[in-house]
């Protein structure tokens, strides 16, 4: 049984953010570190998405709630030493190197999905969104992809339990 938290009403489209029932998602529940951050493009090949070396941590605690958190490895520093004294260049390369997003989560296992009930992202537009996505977890190695960009680019993260 879910507990229904809050009810939002985004351009038309209710998100309903909830607490998945204890047990759902013992199999995800722990820490995880990124070790893949790539993208399937549109002719199937996939390839690096967030640079060479990213980082990233996903956590899933029992009560339901989890943060994500993903890097690129090869992100600009800021010439100046201040962040909010950053060129255009600096603050677009310091957007686009990461995606981090926190919220409740549910795991569908008889479909193989997780969807991510967001409470808040560093892209501001998933706020108070709900995204689900398909999942696969082999061992202790956690792959799922997000739903395709508007350029039919799909984002996939891979992950290593953290032991």
């Amino acid at each position: 049984m879910k507990k229904i938290i809050k009810n939002y009403l985004l351009a038309g489209i209710t998100a309903i953010m909830t607490i998945p029932a204890l047990g759902q998602s013992n199999q995800l529940i722990g820490s995880w570190r990124l070790i893949a951050a790539d993208k399937i493009l549109p002719d199937g090949r996939q390839v690096p998405d967030m640079g060479t070396n990213p980082g990233g941590i996903a956590i899933f605690t029992k009560d339901g709630r989890y943060v994500v958190e993903i890097f690129r490895g090869d992100r600009m520093k800021f010439a100046t030493g201040d962040r909010s004294k950053g060129t255009p260049e600096e603050y677009r390369n310091a957007v686009l190197g990461n995606s981090c997003h926190f919220g409740t989560y549910a795991v569908n296992v008889d479909k193989g999905s997780i969807t991510f009930n967001i409470d808040h992202a560093s892209y501001p537009n998933w706020d108070q969104t709900s995204r689900m996505s398909p999942f696969t977890l082999k061992g202790d190695t956690l792959r799922w992809q997000v739903p395709p960009r508007p350029d039919g680019v799909t984002p996939v993260s891979i992950f290593t339990r953290i032991q």
